[in-house]
């Protein structure tokens, strides 16, 4: 690991999702220990698994440690002189639209910012996107079609606050886990009750919520249903509608044609009557109600309609504004908010400004911008369909990677082959995006190791503070866009010394010509000196000069619309965008994992997070897989005109018949043939751009190999391209869970040259065969330490490796682990313990079934045994069904 600046605790933020948790961090010889921040108000101290295993993922190993160019180590200089170089050319030949940028939400807001103005004030161009189009500009697009501006109205504290939680396409409990929990508790506490519209039965979804298993596409039905029934039931706000919004009359008609009636929204949305009839009466009835929703509501063809008929029913009922009411947008990524401050869309101009006249021009006359942008650029698909085409001719890629997470990700892998400059900035050395052989390679800060600002989902700024020495030659993101601006001949816009540079000029420019016009304001910050930028406590906006933050928005309108009320959008009638057919017949619905984080580049190096889900898999209804033929725990393919995945399958009643589940997390640098971004398709919806990943036409069948098992290795390791593989990080090493047609012997080639590598020493292998059964154990021992071990034999005879984690460990084994090693045998019952269901204290199935058997009948009771489930509560869910199980 990469050494601590000093042994003393530093506050910053978590680098995961929205929830934005502070984190006390304190590095020491052991490694950084990790805490939650009980003083920081978005989780007041407690972390999730993700956040608790930080300190695990700090690592040295696998960072890209200097610039590269062509591959081979150049100076920094050198370095971004190409990149520099390579713009200005293209940008000679072919205009400024033939360049672009693709961004990160991990990236903090100063690097966004640079970014931004340097784009879209000086080359000329708005060709400036992020990932964070994939996961949250519906929700963008909804509030600005609504509002008029991309405000969350509400705040944390009115899910403390609220009777009733309505939780639209969000898997909070294991996405946003920290959140949930504290939901959770209003429910214990408060009798608080939750409503979970979601295709699967997710992890959120107990006996106390009232499930609501919707038709995938058909969100708006039902929230249009609701808004006919409260009309119906005069529980409208007349008072707030005349005083504050338009075109009510409008979208009712509109509602009115799509669900007239509970029984036709019912019909259409595949709910039972009494179900639907229950949540509309709790809407009812129910005067403090937050509806939060994620990305089951934004990655949609028509997620922009979804947001704007969920805000129409909080502002039909005046619940909006107020302690425990109003909609709430679940944000994905830890700074996916702080690049829209900043224009990190390539529909926006910085400060929340657009491309209207009056706004090019005064952002243009702040900036004493060279090249101002006159239009919005291409948004991300757009944008990569740009380079397939040549368009786009150079483009730089910051801290993502677009390789996996794009829809058609083949289609993106073969695009990026065509470009004449490709640039990447990133902590890694390799992932899917780098192993493209971009022309330029650059070593960018990881988390610990810059610093600078991120807002959450409930706007609140919070600091992220380097408390680590970077690795190798690393630098911030916003120093390598400057000095880029630097060589491209502006200077005098890109002297930025530090990030509180940058942070005061992105403030000045929120409040420049403002005056209460626009909804983000940070004139208060304006003048904060460096000091007090580095000791900055968590603040939310708008935050104007002479005021104080303010925590909620809209209670009495003031929407930032030109006639200051808020728009009632009559949508489109829903719909989905491409439905199956006799080839794809079923629904394919992407997602994410409980301890994983998008293309794993951070989670998947700890052990403790790869220890609950270890493999990509499917999962799919019964009778879906008595039809196509799948076993559970079988290996089946999944395709679609895209391309292909093969994945383990999980055959479970929480899934819809007609519709299987995939995670998004497993990419080619972890697994074999497991993108499932190649088969998402790229259909966008029309406001936002963002892509439908909810629900893509697939077939499936299953994949039959003739052996299984499993190695062991000091390093990561590829098996060829017909064996099924994925590796999960152990202490000290990697397990790969492999099948395959290969004989023993080809992969013993394989593993001999990985530990001939490993340097002098006294190398000898052990192995047995058992001809009769198919068998083979191999194993590689240096000077009495493991290095690798070989277990395969017929599919139904695969062994796990952690009875030989002793082993493993062990600096030099004994010899009654010498003979374990040998013979495959079970020590210390280590097999039977299963999956850990708690990550963050690494408690294992078995040990929770364990504390059943003498005597626990509660989760808080098994809590109280073994301590699972007292941390960020992301895995009650699976302890209170393994309750029920074993009673």
């Amino acid at each position: 690991m990469n050494a601590p600046a000093a042994a003393l605790s530093t506050r910053t933020t978590c680098p995961y999702c929205g929830v934005g948790c502070g984190v006390i961090a304190t590095p020491g010889p052991d490694g950084v220990g990790i805490a939650g921040d009980p003083d920081h108000p978005a989780n007041l101290g407690r972390l999730c698994s993700k956040g608790s295993a930080l300190g695990e993922t700090l690592g040295a190993d696998s960072r890209l440690l200097y610039p590269q160019i062509h591959g081979t180590r150049a100076s920094w200089d050198d370095a971004l002189s190409f990149v520099a170089e390579g713009f200005k050319s293209t940008i000679e030949k072919h205009g400024p639209d033939s360049v672009a940028f693709y961004l990160s939400g991990q990236l903090l807001t100063e690097d966004y910012y640079v970014a931004n103005k340097l784009m879209k004030g000086f080359i000329g161009s708005a060709n400036v996107d992020t990932n964070s189009r994939l996961c949250m500009s519906s929700s963008v697009a909804g509030h600005k079609r609504v509002f008029g501006s991309d405000t969350v109205p509400g705040c944390y504290e009115d899910l403390d606050d609220a009777d009733l939680l309505v939780f639209v396409g969000s898997n909070a409990a294991w996405c946003h886990p920290v959140l949930f929990r504290r939901m959770e508790t209003a429910v214990e506490t408060r009798g608080t009750r939750m409503v979970i519209i979601d295709p699967r039965r997710t992890a959120s979804v107990d006996d106390r919520a009232l499930h609501l298993a919707i038709t995938p596409g058909t969100d708006a039905i039902l929230f249009s249903g609701l808004l006919v029934h409260l009309a119906n039931t005069n529980a409208l706000d007349h008072h707030y509608i005349n005083q504050n919004t338009q075109n009510f009359e409008s979208a009712l008609t509109r509602a009115v044609e799509i669900a007239p009636t509970i029984a036709v929204t019912a019909a259409k949305t595949g709910l039972d009557i009494a179900d639907v009839t229950a949540f509309f009466d709790l809407f009812v009835s129910t005067p403090r109600v937050v509806t939060l929703y994620s990305q089951g509501v934004n990655q949609s063809s028509q997620g922009t309609d979804k947001v704007a008929s969920i805000l129409a029913v909080h502002l039909a009922t005046g619940r909006i504004g107020t302690p425990g009411c109003g909609p709430f947008s679940l944000t994905g990524q830890p700074n996916a908010m702080g690049g829209r401050e900043v224009g990190g869309l390539a529909n926006q101009l910085a400060a929340h400004m657009g491309f209207s006249e009056p706004e090019i021009d005064r952002v243009g006359r702040f900036w004493a911008a060279e090249r101002m942008a006159t239009r919005e650029g291409l948004k991300a698909v757009d944008l990569f369909d740009a380079v397939a085409d040549g368009r786009i001719k150079a483009l730089w890629v910051m801290g993502t990677n677009p390789a996996v997470s794009l829809p058609r990700a083949d289609a993106v892998r073969v695009a990026l082959k065509k470009l004449d400059l490709f640039v990447v900035s990133d902590v890694v050395a390799h992932n899917d995006t780098l192993d493209m052989r971009p022309d330029v390679r650059l070593p960018a800060l990881a988390w610990g190791e810059k610093s600078g600002t991120v807002t959450n989902s409930e706007r609140r700024i919070s600091r992220q503070r380097s408390f680590l020495t970077p690795a190798g030659e690393a630098k911030a993101d916003w120093w390598a866009v400057c000095e880029v601006g630097k060589k491209l001949g502006y200077a005098k816009a890109f002297s930025f010394a530090n990030a509180a540079d940058i942070f005061r000029e992105h403030a000045a420019l929120s409040a420049y010509e403002n005056n209460g016009t626009r909804d983000f304001d940070l004139g208060a910050l304006v003048e904060l000196d460096d000091t007090n930028f580095d000791q900055l406590t968590p603040v939310q906006w708008p935050f104007r000069k002479d005021q104080q933050p303010e925590k909620r928005l809209f209670e009495e309108g003031g929407f930032f619309t030109p006639t200051g009320r808020a728009h009632f959008i009559a949508i489109e009638p829903p719909a989905l965008a491409e439905p199956t057919s006799s080839n794809w017949p079923l629904l394919l619905n992407t997602g994410r994992v409980r301890d994983h984080w998008h293309t794993m580049t951070r989670t998947g190096l700890s052990p403790r997070l790869a220890s609950h889900i270890s493999e990509p898999f499917v999962t799919m209804h019964p009778v879906d897989a008595e039809t196509f033929g799948i076993e559970d725990q079988g290996l089946a393919k999944v395709s679609n005109g895209h391309g292909s995945v093969v994945l383990r399958a999980h055959v479970s009643d929480t899934q819809r018949q007609g519709e299987v589940f995939a995670p998004i997390h497993w990419n080619d640098d972890v697994a074999a043939n497991a993108r499932v971004g190649a088969l998402v398709h790229a259909i966008c919806d029309p406001w936002s751009g963002q892509p439908d990943a909810k629900a893509t036409p697939v077939s499936i069948a299953p994949v039959q190999k003739k052996f299984a098992g499993f190695i062991l290795s000091r390093n990561r390791l590829r098996l060829d391209a017909g064996s099924i593989w994925s590796w999960q990080a152990l202490a000290d090493g990697f397990a790969t869970r492999v099948e395959t047609n290969a004989e023993a012997e080809q992969i013993c080639a394989l593993l001999a040259e990985h530990v001939s590598q490993s340097g002098p020493g006294q190398l000898e292998t052990m192995s047995f065969e058992d001809p009769a059964r198919g068998v083979s154990r191999r194993s590689w021992v240096e000077n009495g330490r493991l290095l690798a071990v070989l277990f395969l034999g017929p599919v139904n005879s695969t062994q796990s490796w952690e009875p030989l984690l002793e082993a493993w460990l062990a600096d030099t084994m004994t010899a009654q682990q010498r003979r374990f090693v040998l013979a495959g045998k079970q020590t210390n019952g280590i097999a039977d313990a299963g999956p850990a269901i708690c990550a963050c204290f690494g408690v294992r199935r078995g040990a929770i079934v364990q504390s059943i058997e003498d005597g626990a009948c509660t989760a808080a009771e098994v809590g109280m045994r073994v301590k699972a489930g007292t941390n960020c509560g992301s895995c009650l869910p699976e302890i209170k069904r393994i309750l029920q199980s074993e009673h």
